[in-house]
């Protein structure tokens, strides 16, 4: 195996050749920015596998819902979607927030009042997903001439599924309320969903 000294020229001093050779700085060095490449390839490796991961332009779009209120009336109520989902918006009256007021909230299979399913200030705006939480069903009551039930609110036909009008499971075999998903009030008139 070849050394240092057998690659020194005949006649030259071969002490410069051991000063790079043995230098632990100089290896020091090689090593760091050996590794300091490797990083910066994984990085660039990396990072365009973790962006692909990203929702798309087009998912992030769906994920949010506008809905214009201004043209709904007390008592009626609009079905639209949101995430692919139907999404009731109800203007609750006066005697519909009284009769669900009015409810004893430790008789409910899911105890929530109305003020928990509804904005401060807003308390006639109900906004839910259309979808019974028993088997995925549409519950009807969200139009005008719609069936809405025993209790004024919801009636899913399928199994019988009858909710109040703050949209609170009173009878058959759904376990939970319609879902209130997340919204906020961005004008009077404008609520946007998601």
């Amino acid at each position: 195996m070849a050394t240092v000294d057998d690659m020194v020229p005949p006649g030259e001093d071969p002490a410069p050749y051991h000063e790079h050779v043995d230098d632990p700085r100089r290896r020091d060095f090689i090593n760091i920015a050996a590794v300091s490449f490797a990083g910066v390839g994984a990085v660039a490796i990396v990072l365009p596998l973790i962006n692909q991961m990203n929702p798309s332009a087009d998912v992030l779009a769906a994920s949010t819902t506008e809905v214009d209120v201004s043209k709904i009336a007390s008592g009626q109520a609009i079905k639209t979607s949101f995430r692919k989902q139907p999404l009731f918006v109800r203007n609750l009256t006066p005697k519909e927030i009284a009769e669900a007021n009015a409810v004893d909230v430790g008789s409910l299979r899911d105890p929530q009042t109305l003020a928990e399913r509804t904005k401060p200030g807003k308390e006639n705006w109900l906004i839910t997903l259309g979808v019974c939480t028993h088997l995925g069903c549409v519950p009807l009551g969200a139009g005008e001439g719609e069936n809405k039930g025993p209790f004024g609110g919801y009636f899913c036909p399928c199994h019988g599924s009858a909710y109040d009008t703050a949209a609170r499971i009173r009878q058959g075999p759904a376990p939970k309320n319609l879902v209130v998903p997340d919204y906020n009030f961005t004008s009077d008139t404008t609520v946007l969903v998601g």
